[in-house]
């Protein structure tokens, strides 16, 4: 075998290796836009609403005079790979790696809650939640598997501060699946489904921000800015050894060998 069909052999097989590793995670990286999920919660239909929406550098919610009955004005975006036509469909073996900066503000926050994160959609275990408030100073994880107060490591939050928040899905090294939450740059603990069990196809990635009415402040304002959302995909460890220094090498020279 000369030197050119060396070549060409390994840059065939190198391909090959490329596609079987990729085909395991090419649907989270198919995510190219966002949804937007406005008045999710809708008790003051009269309140203002402006959006931004200028994925991934910036998706901004503002909601003013949010004074009525009722409990809570709430709007989100969701993951999207069609250019926003519907919200991306997780399914139980899409391993990603989610998370973006968030500015919650709030004129009042100290009586009125207002409150943003994500809201993960799980098909199986039922809503996931992840948030920081601006009344309690809250940066805590619940629902689904798992609960995790990020305080003392995370400081309190206070209204117009800026915090990265993400949230992992991943297979353990003791092949569960499992999750792990990070708020300015401190992880929780990682959660393991049982055996066999995740996040179940057709789920859903929510950022969200909400607002508390109050019918004595007509005035409420409050504010939800996501900037430098990202998503990436989480190759299982499989993947990542069949890339390593054993199998694709062997490969090379068995396939390769002059």
């Amino acid at each position: 075998m000369n030197s050119f069909q060396r070549y060409t052999c390994k840059a065939i097989l190198v391909g090959l290796c490329l596609a079987f590793t990729s085909g395991a995670y090419a649907q989270v990286n198919s995510i190219n836009s966002i949804q937007l999920n406005t008045r999710f919660n809708n008790a003051v239909p009269g309140a203002t609403l402006t959006t931004v929406s200028s994925y991934p550098s910036l998706v901004k919610f503002t909601e003013a005079n949010v004074s009525g009955s009722g409990f809570a004005n709430g709007d989100g975006w969701f993951f999207s790979n069609n250019g926003g036509s519907s919200a991306y469909q997780f399914q139980n073996n899409d391993y990603f790696n989610a998370s973006f900066d968030l500015t919650v503000t709030g004129d009042p926050t100290s009586t009125l809650r207002k409150e943003g994160g994500i809201i993960f959609n799980s098909a199986s275990v039922g809503t996931i939640q992840f948030l920081v408030d601006t009344d309690a100073g809250e940066v805590v994880q619940f629902g689904g598997i798992s609960f995790y107060n990020f305080h003392p490591a995370v400081p309190t939050y206070v209204s117009g501060t800026t915090i990265n928040m993400g949230m992992k899905y991943f297979l353990a090294g003791d092949g569960n699946n499992a999750l792990q939450f990070s708020a300015a740059g401190v992880l929780s603990p990682v959660f393991e489904f049982s055996p066999g069990a995740g996040i179940g196809n057709g789920s859903t990635f929510e950022g969200y921000f909400q607002i508390v009415q109050d019918p004595a402040v007509p005035t409420n304002t409050g504010s939800g800015a996501f900037a430098n959302i990202s998503i990436t995909s989480v190759p299982e460890p499989s993947t990542l050894a069949f890339l390593g220094l054993g199998i694709m090498p062997l490969l090379l020279r068995r396939r390769c060998h002059i």
